[in-house]
């Protein structure tokens, strides 16, 4: 199961996790895992956990939860899967990002509020200059 480039790197899951749902070594993951080290991004092969698109041999192997229950589910025969996706700790690019989605929204619901501006720029202009007392 081939994921998209541009997947939701936040619904990704890595080695560790993987680990940790399948019960098994990291050896043992790896080992299951669908790499070829003369294909960065081998075609899909229902026996093997099949990690998502990778641009660079260097970025590290992530798999899409539904992939890994397959795998579970279909090759190793756990009956009972669980895959859990906990969110990562909040960044500070995570943070600086929420604050400006803030201050858009705010800016938002002010546009929303305020009267409907002129279609025409010189029509706003002669309006605001109009408004201001003469120095």
């Amino acid at each position: 199961m081939q994921g998209e480039p541009g997947a939701d790197a936040e619904t990704l899951i890595g080695i560790d996790e993987v680990q940790r749902s399948l019960n098994r070594s990291r050896a043992s993951v790896y080992r299951y895992t669908n790499t070829d080290p003369r294909n960065l991004n081998p075609p899909f092969n229902p026996r093997k956990l099949n990690p998502e698109y990778r641009s660079d041999q260097k970025e590290p192997l992530v798999f899409h939860p539904h992939e890994v229950a397959r795998f579970a589910r279909d090759v190793l025969r756990i009956k009972e899967v669980t895959v859990e996706v906990l969110n990562s700790p909040s960044t500070a690019t995570q943070q600086l990002l929420a604050s400006i989605l803030e201050e858009l929204r705010a800016i938002r619901v002010r546009l929303d509020g305020a009267d409907a501006p002129p279609a025409d720029l010189h029509l706003h202009r002669q309006q605001h200059s109009q408004s201001r007392p003469a120095a």
